[in-house]
C-alpha cells in the first residue's frame, strides 16, 4: 500500500481538471476551513471542512489515508465538487500516519473527528444523523470500520451513518489471500507488521486484532448500505476481499453493491468519475431514502 494514496489523488487532481472541470469548483464551494478535532503525540488532528454554497443538510465524511498514512492537503475540493454541486457538506478527516501512530490508535482517532462532526453538526448546518462515510484503500478501510461498528460507539442500532461507499477497502486483515502483502505466515501484512500495536509474530496476539480491526466480522443487520468499487485485477487488495463483505452482508440482511471495475488495479486513470457514482449513491440512501 506504500504511497498508494499519493497516486490516487496525483490521478483524481490531473483528470478532474481535465475531464470533470466543465466548471469552477468554486461555484458550488463556499468557504473552506481546517478544524482541530484531537492530538495524538503532540501533533493536531484535524479535518478540512467543505461548504457548498446551497446545503442539503446532509454531510459526507472522507478519510483521507492511504497505507494508513494521511496529509490534510492530500484531498482537494476538486475531488468533492460532485458532493459540493449537490449540497453535501464535505468533511475530509486525516489523522496521524503510521508509523507515529499505530493502526489502532489510528481508528481511535477517526472515531473522535465523527464524534467531533456529530457534535458540532448543527454549527455546521446538517444533520448528525444523517452522514454518510466514503474512502479509499486505507481510508476505504476505516471507513467501513466506522460504518460496521458505529453501533458500539453510540450505544445505537443506528450507528455513525446512514450509508457508505468506498474504493478497493481491506476488509479482512486475517486471510489477506493473493495480495502483495501476505507472507502466508499467518500474520499481519508484511510492510504493517511492526504498526499494528502488538509483537507480530505473537500469531495469538495478532489474530485478536486483526480480527478486531477487521470490518468482515463486524457486520450485522444493522450495518448501513454500502457500495464498494474494486478493480479485478487489484493486486495489492484483490477484489475477494471486497467480495467476501458482499458475501457476508447478504448472509446478515444488508444492502452492500459492488461494481467490478474490469481488467482495473489499485486505482485507475478515471477514478473521479466513480465519485459521480458515489454521489448518486449518497443521494439515493441519504436524501431520498433516509431511513435506508
Amino acid at each position: 500500500m506504500k504511497n498508494e494514496i499519493k497516486n490516487i489523488f496525483f490521478i483524481l487532481i490531473i483528470f478532474g481538471v481535465i475531464i470533470l472541470n466543465t466548471g469552477c469548483v468554486n461555484n458550488y464551494l463556499d468557504k473552506r476551513e481546517t478544524v482541530v478535532y484531537g492530538k495524538r503525540n503532540s501533533h493536531d488532528l484535524t479535518y478540512e471542512l467543505m461548504h457548498p454554497k446551497i446545503s442539503n443538510g446532509t454531510g459526507i465524511v472522507f478519510i483521507v489515508s492511504g497505507s494508513w498514512r494521511s496529509n490534510p492537503d492530500d484531498f482537494k475540493p476538486i475531488y468533492g465538487k460532485s458532493f459540493l454541486k449537490r449540497g453535501y457538506t464535505l468533511f475530509a478527516v486525516s489523522h496521524l500516519s503510521q508509523p507515529d501512530a499505530t493502526i489502532p490508535q489510528i481508528y481511535e482517532d477517526v472515531i473522535i473527528a465523527v464524534k467531533h462532526i456529530r457534535t458540532n453538526a448543527k454549527d455546521y448546518g446538517i444533520s448528525p444523523d444523517q452522514l454518510g462515510v466514503s474512502g479509499a484503500s486505507a481510508g476505504g478501510h476505516l471507513a467501513l470500520m466506522l460504518a460496521t461498528k458505529g453501533k458500539q460507539i453510540t450505544g445505537k442500532p443506528s450507528g455513525l451513518f446512514r450509508a457508505a461507499a468506498v474504493f478497493f477497502p481491506v476488509t479482512d486483515l486475517l486471510n489477506l489471500g493473493d495480495s502483495s502483502e501476505n507472507l502466508d505466515d499467518g500474520g499481519p501484512p508484511k510492510r504493517y507488521r511492526k504498526v499494528f500495536g502488538i509483537d507480530p509474530d505473537d500469531l495469538a496476539e495478532w489474530k485478536r486484532v486483526g480480527y478486531d480491526l477487521s470490518p468482515l466480522y463486524h457486520v450485522d443487520e444493522n450495518t448501513p448500505p454500502v457500495l464498494i468499487i474494486h478493480g479485478d485485477k487489484d493486486a495489492l487488495v484483490p477484489i475477494e476481499q471486497s467480495e467476501q463483505f458482499l458475501k457476508e452482508a447478504s448472509n446478515n440482511g444488508t444492502t452492500v453493491e459492488l461494481i467490478r471495475k474490469k481488467g482495473k488495479g489499485h486505482g485507475w486513470a478515471t477514478i473521479i468519475l466513480d465519485m459521480r457514482t458515489f454521489t448518486k449513491w449518497f443521494d439515493k440512501k441519504l436524501i431520498n431514502n433516509p431511513k435506508h
